[in-house]
């Protein structure tokens, strides 16, 4: 769904399904409503929406690599560097090109075409591998065990249902080595946040607005994203939505306990729960 006006004004809704055209020229195909709540999938409304402006809202690729590198040395620690790593969920390599810095060998997946060719002009001959395809399917990329698989950035919550989540921790507890290290971030959607704390600004500038607000449900929670973008003298405003599960960290800590890893839960990056699994 697409609204057009400025902010100030009461805006008017255009048909609640139809094309809008991407920054890559690529139309993109929003979802029927149910409900009267717009429905996309998550790689729909990356693709149409967020993509686009996800190095924007990153503060720029220089930012988000030195934010991803430092995230990586704490996740490091005295570990020895070098390896094999999966990045699961990689987008523009924030914490793909780190590791490929400090010696690792990457395996880079993601369902964002638009996001992979950013992180595939950067790379040059970064020891990288790009697949474009479902986090679900990861290991018919990788033909040997990793040292270091990563699952960073709210990705997690991108999955339908917890169903799919164990399946994922099963994928890695298969990939990984004895003694491999599986690192996930994820927002802890469990407390619904209410009122006008669901309204959440992300960034702005002279040219563009992005606020997002939060739609909780018994297992999901619908993130609808508002743009702003400055159009000559005017605003325009379009709006999509797609659904987060709501993953309770210790569900997390205790499912891959079951699966052998010992596991430790903490803070991460921008309020996110960060949770570090070792295989057995």
């Amino acid at each position: 769904m697409r609204w057009v006006g400025t902010p100030s004004q009461a805006v008017e809704p255009l048909f609640k399904q139809e094309i809008v055209s991407s920054e890559d020229g690529h139309g993109c195909l929003v979802s029927a409503t149910r409900g009267g709540r717009i429905v996309v999938t998550a790689t729909e409304h990356y693709a149409c929406h967020l993509a686009p402006i996800y190095l924007w809202m990153a503060g720029g690729m220089e930012a988000a690599i030195e934010r991803g590198g430092l995230e990586i040395d704490s996740i490091l620690c005295s570990r020895s560097k070098g390896g094999t790593a999966v990045d699961l969920g990689a987008g523009f390599g924030m914490h793909t090109i780190p590791l490929a810095h400090r010696g690792y060998s990457v395996l880079a997946i993601d369902s964002s075409s638009i996001l992979l060719e950013l992180l595939r002009s950067y790379i040059e001959s970064m020891p990288v591998r790009i697949a474009e395809d479902d986090l679900l399917t990861f290991r018919k990329h990788s033909d040997s065990q990793a040292d270091l698989i990563l699952c960073m950035g709210d990705t997690l919550t991108h999955l339908s249902d917890l169903r799919s989540v164990e399946q994922l921790f099963s994928s890695v507890t298969a990939a990984l080595r004895p003694g491999g290290q599986f690192v996930t971030t994820f927002r802890d959607y469990t407390s619904p946040l209410v009122e006008e704390n669901r309204f959440i600004p992300v960034r702005s500038d002279n040219d563009r607005i992005l606020t997002c607000f939060l739609d909780y449900s018994s297992e999901h929670v619908a993130v609808h994203d508002l743009l702003h973008e400055r159009n000559g003298s005017t605003w325009q405003l379009r709006v999509s939505a797609y659904r987060k599960l709501r993953i309770p960290p210790d569900w997390v800590a205790t499912t891959l306990q079951s699966k052998g890893f010992a596991v430790r839960v903490e803070p991460g990056l921008s309020g996110m729960v960060r949770v570090v699994g070792e295989k057995g």
